[in-house]
């Protein structure tokens, strides 16, 4: 009880923090009121709302209960802020800009681009250039690696400023970029998505966080709309 009370308080205080510097909840705490799984018009059973905090598990996520949370809403000019966590081994991802069109694309990855989330010594992806932790997955390595280990929390933001793109692992900016210029369409066509004609092409898309069937966490989901915003980095 003395654990639910605090995490209340918690997410309140937040709640009040965040609000000041402009950004909203897009994570209520308590339900997946606002997201649905990819294909689906509302949230599957492998996403469980746990004190505070969204759980993948892949358990609950078997027959045909699993797949990526995508938020309800689209969003074009934002700055993302969540937290998360792995489990031993695990993968995950924060992708973004993606269609919601299940007919079309059978996978939010096919048309959004990915921050990753990763245990990068335990999951195989982390022995692959551009698939760490916080890298923009297959297209840029992260400049450095301020991940935190295994189990504990991770602060993650992604900032997109008409077409300029920028990654924050704990307070440290690891990707610059700017989408949709030749430079990044290069990029594009020397990785495995230069085949997928809806990748990255989009200006303006859903929020997803990725069901990949491992373990993961997250929680403190914020966001704040470009036409809000008084600095894309510093959160003021």
């Amino acid at each position: 009880m003395i654990k639910i009370i605090t995490t209340c308080i918690l997410f309140t205080f937040l709640q009040t923090v965040n609000a000041q510097k402009g950004f909203k909840p897009i994570f209520d705490g308590k339900t997946t009121t606002g997201w649905h799984t990819y294909g689906k018009t509302s949230a599957s059973a492998g996403w469980k709302v746990e004190n505070g905090v969204l759980h993948f598990d892949p358990e609950a996520a078997k027959n045909g209960q699993g797949g990526d949370l995508v938020t309800d809403a689209e969003y074009e000019n934002f700055h993302l802020k969540l937290d998360w966590k792995v489990a031993p081994n695990a993968n995950s991802g924060i992708i973004f800009y993606v269609n919601d069109d299940p007919k079309k694309y059978k996978s939010t990855y096919e048309t959004g681009l990915e921050m990753q989330v990763l245990d990068n010594e335990g999951h195989p992806d982390g022995k692959i250039t551009k698939h760490r932790a916080g890298d923009l997955y297959d297209l840029i390595k992260s400049k450095s690696e301020p991940v935190k280990p295994v189990g504990e929390w991770n602060t993650a933001e992604v900032v997109c400023e008409n077409g300029k793109l920028t990654f924050i692992l704990n307070g440290v900016i690891i990707v610059e970029t700017v989408l949709w210029d030749d430079n990044f369409k290069a990029l594009v066509a020397g990785s495995k998505f230069a085949t997928w004609p809806g990748f990255g092409t989009f200006k303006k898309g859903h929020i997803a966080i990725q069901d990949h069937g491992d373990i993961v966490w997250y929680r403190n989901i914020y966001i704040k709309e470009w036409n809000t915003m008084e600095s894309t980095t510093g959160g003021k």
